[in-house]
């Protein structure tokens, strides 16, 4: 998630600047800019290497030649640079992979298309501006996906990466081993293959002496086990049939170490796509691009469906080894679709294999492409299901609009940490524990709450009868002489009223008297009502962090085989959630109804003293 206001802007100016340069095809300004980038970065981890290499004392052998660096060429003047670049970088650039690699394949045809020098180093000064080596995240990615962003098409082609904390989320759930084959079978720019690689390689590197890992090395990895990784664990398809994204994940893969990567080109729903009991993880999210073509997709598929995201899943247990175990993104209409193909795959996945997992996603995670609510299935092909593990998430320490922009509500820390200690009792009493205390906390302050509200629908009823101003204290005892019964006074016990203003303010007023009483005024009730209202504020502040504390904990649950079988296989967190309910204030009916026959009479008297006042004044 790109959201450095300043790299944003210097983004913007680099599509703008290839955009005037005659890059009007907008994938192949993305694609421009992936390659300059793929260079900048191989020369930053050159500098990397050298580094290391001095710190400890030892000679290095530069793997890059000096003349194909990016500090080298950029520093040519500006036709010198375009030539050398084209004639000399990009053919050493296509043969980076091994003979007859993905990647050889994928950059036999990639090319230079600026046409301008002096628009080449332009961008080149403006990529070093950007600083990338310094950003602390993994940044190619996240610029590709802002530059996406820039296309109105993006979200319909399916061309946009998982947000990388979703993505790093659903490996450190699988928990991907050295020794598994990983694969993702619609894998785009490869960020889930990428942060495989680093999860593994992230559990088997020593801390240093303050306990922190900045070098992902796997000094831990036997060498059998890093061969294993570089040669044979990860494999990635696409079926961009462009190419640009193919390229784009092939380079992503080799800047974080993997070469040669397996990236290939693949319809991987169609027939020609036969791999079978392949992998042991499965990590992807599929492109929910809606139908497919019946006659295209692979007969070892269900045939009562042509929709994409359950043809995939269908796609994985077919692929998953016995015993593999997949996190696949899927929008929500999987989790409770009627149609019997929606049945079907819940239905397969509860009952032939263990679904694990069911981690429901707020709907704006995948903006400003799509608004859809997703969800992620976690399931091992093979064994049964007994009970099935669900989190309701409701953030994802982003907002959930288009911006986008990071925020201190997260729930993912509690989801890994509920997940991980999912069959830890200790780690469930604790919770329970926690629960108990909170609901022991807030039990006297809701009962305050009910009764405030209680006070406040009251003091707004007496607020709309009583008298503005308090009556004036007869002479001698006697009686005080107004036009009508003044608002607020009482009769027989209760309250009537007459207009808001005295009659005395109207001209020709025949004078009556009532008898005098005193009261509260309107000031003063809405004096009371105005403190009541701030003390039930005081209390609401009180209350939302304990409630928001119990939400927290009530969020991952258990459920039954058994109660999801009898729901149709719905696998909607909302059904299963219990909740505990907020008692909501009612007045009581008869209070109610004695208000309404004090407003009636209050009404009733308000049209007499107008009718007294119409006649006097004739």
């Amino acid at each position: 998630m790109l959201t450095d206001p300043k790299l944003k802007s210097q983004v913007d100016q680099l599509w703008d600047m290839l955009w005037t340069g005659g890059l009007t095809n907008p994938l192949d300004a993305i694609e421009q800019f992936s390659y300059l980038l793929f260079l900048k970065r191989l020369d930053e981890a050159e500098e990397r290497a050298e580094r290391q290499a001095n710190r400890r004392g030892k000679s290095y052998t530069p793997r890059i030649p000096e003349d194909m660096r990016w500090r080298t060429w950029t520093q040519y003047q500006a036709a010198d640079a375009l030539k050398h670049l084209k004639e000399t970088v990009f053919p050493w650039f296509r043969g980076l992979g091994r003979s007859d690699s993905s990647f050889e394949k994928h950059m036999a045809t990639a090319e230079c298309k600026i046409s301008r020098g002096s628009l080449l180093i332009a961008a080149c000064k403006l990529i070093d501006q950007m600083k990338i080596a310094e950003q602390n995240q993994d940044i190619q990615g996240d610029l590709y996906e802002y530059l996406l962003s820039h296309l109105s098409t993006a979200g319909r082609n399916g061309q946009f990466r998982t947000p990388r904390h979703i993505i790093r989320m659903m490996v450190e759930m699988i928990n991907p081993q050295p020794g598994e084959r990983i694969g993702d079978l619609a894998a785009g720019t490869g960020g889930f293959l990428v942060n495989a690689y680093q999860h593994i390689l992230r559990q088997h590197t020593t801390p240093d002496a303050q306990g922190r890992i900045e070098v992902l090395v796997g000094d831990q990895l036997r060498p059998d086990q890093r061969e294993f990784l570089q040669s044979e664990a990860f494999r990635g398809y696409d079926n961009d049939s462009g190419m640009s994204i193919l390229r784009i994940g092939a380079m992503n893969l080799i800047l974080h170490g993997l070469r040669p990567p397996h990236f290939e080109y693949a319809d991987t729903l169609n027939e020609e796509f036969t791999e079978t009991a392949e992998y042991e993880v499965i990590l992807m999210n599929p492109p929910f691009k809606g139908k497919v073509n019946q006659t295209e997709v692979s007969d070892s598929l269900p045939d009562n469906t042509t929709k994409s995201e359950l043809l995939f899943v269908h796609l994985i247990v077919r692929a998953l080894d016995n015993g593999g175990r997949c996190a696949v993104i899927v929008p929500d209409g999987v989790l409770f679709g009627s149609s019997r193909a929606h049945v079907e795959l819940r239905k397969k996945l509860i009952e032939e294999h263990r679904l694990d997992g069911v981690v429901s996603m707020p709907g704006g995670v995948f903006k400003p492409y799509a608004g859809v609510s997703t969800a992620v299935l976690l399931f091992t092909k093979g064994d049964s299901t007994g009970r099935i593990w669900f989190y309701d998430m409701a953030h994802d320490g982003f907002s959930l609009d288009d911006k986008r922009q990071p925020t201190a509500e997260n729930d993912i820390p509690d989801l890994l940490a509920c997940w991980q200690n999912r069959r830890n009792p200790d780690f469930q009493a604790a919770r329970q524990t926690r629960l108990a205390e909170l609901a022991a906390q807030l039990t006297p302050l809701k009962a305050d709450r009910l009764a405030h509200l209680a006070e406040i629908n009251r003091l707004t009823f007496e607020s709309a009868i009583a008298p503005e101003s308090p009556p004036s204290s007869p002479p001698n005892g006697g009686e005080a002489k107004k036009s009508s019964p003044q608002r607020g006074e009482l009769e027989g016990g209760e309250i009537s009223a007459t207009p808001a203003r005295p009659y005395t303010d109207l001209p020709m007023v025949a004078e009556a008297t009532v008898p005098y009483t005193t009261g509260p005024t309107e000031a003063d009730v809405h004096a009371q009502l105005d403190r009541a209202k701030a003390e039930l504020a005081d209390l609401d502040a009180r209350i939302a962090p304990l409630q928001a504390e119990i939400d927290q904990l009530t969020r991952h649950f258990w459920v039954d085989k058994k109660a999801v079988k009898a729901n149709k296989y719905d696998l909607s967190a909302s059904r299963y959630r219990q909740i505990p309910p907020d008692e909501t204030y009612h007045e009581d009916p008869h209070v109610t109804m004695q208000r309404l026959l004090t407003l009636e009479r209050v009404m009733r008297e308000e049209v007499e003293a107008l009718e007294v006042l119409i006649d006097d004044i004739q």
